[in-house]
């Protein structure tokens, strides 16, 4: 199977050309990089807030220490996010505009991390057609040279079949940039899920912080431990 496979691959080069062999190793990295997000977005929780909501609800109903526990076992940007606001929001001293700062600056690495890759995404799914449109076109050429060439012993098989090949670069580069034109924005729409995610969640704990009692506690463990 691998040997027919690699078979038809090669004859599918040869008839196509450099380009259709260009967008053949344009699509072989594109599958690789999708494969490492998929990875990255599973390893990393995205999209998955289910630990994150319970947090939140500790935070309203069960008090502080339940609510940071559950959200530090989250390894989510939500959840991460969520546990860096619960443990400032704890602290007094801290102003709001404060702990949504130090949240934004936590949460734009951690997405800005999960984004790497996209732009190369991005730009396979862009010059994959016009890779195959270029193909088309030198076909184009090539195939009118050879009836300039034949003269008045025209063929028109012989034409034909120089623009059905040539066309197959633009069919190539099409089938590479749909799927990962989609999958892009797949990617980017979870991103962009788990940014709204971090706002609406983090502000929640924000307007709801815990009363003095529930932070005597963490704090004066703090300060034995420091002593």
């Amino acid at each position: 199977m691998t040997v027919e496979l690699v078979d038809a691959i090669a004859s599918f080069v040869k008839l196509g050309g450099p380009v259709v062999a260009i967008l053949i190793v344009l699509s072989v990295f594109a599958l690789a990089l999708i494969l490492l997000k998929f990875a990255q977005f599973w390893r990393e929780r995205v999209g998955r807030h289910r630990r994150a909501e319970r947090a939140l609800h500790a935070w309203f109903h069960d008090g502080y220490g339940n609510a940071r526990a559950i959200a530090e076992t989250d390894r989510s940007p939500v959840g991460t996010a969520l546990a860096t606001a619960m443990r400032l929001a704890a602290m007094r001293q801290a102003s709001r505009q404060a702990v949504e700062d130090d949240v934004s600056r936590l949460s734009l690495t951690r997405l800005h991390d999960l984004q790497r890759g996209f732009r190369a995404l991005d730009a396979i799914a862009q010059i994959a057609p016009l890779l195959g449109l270029f193909g088309t076109v030198i076909g184009m050429i090539d195939a009118f040279r050879q009836l300039q060439t034949a003269g008045n012993a025209v063929d028109p098989s012989l034409l034909a079949g120089g623009i059905w090949v040539a066309l197959l670069t633009t069919a190539t580069g099409l089938a590479v940039a749909m799927p990962v034109q989609l999958i892009l924005t797949w990617f980017e729409t979870q991103l962009e899920n788990e940014r709204v995610a971090i706002e609406t969640m983090t502000g929640a704990v924000l307007s709801h912080r815990p009363p003095e009692a529930a932070v005597e506690q963490p704090d004066t463990a703090g300060a034995v431990h420091a002593h």
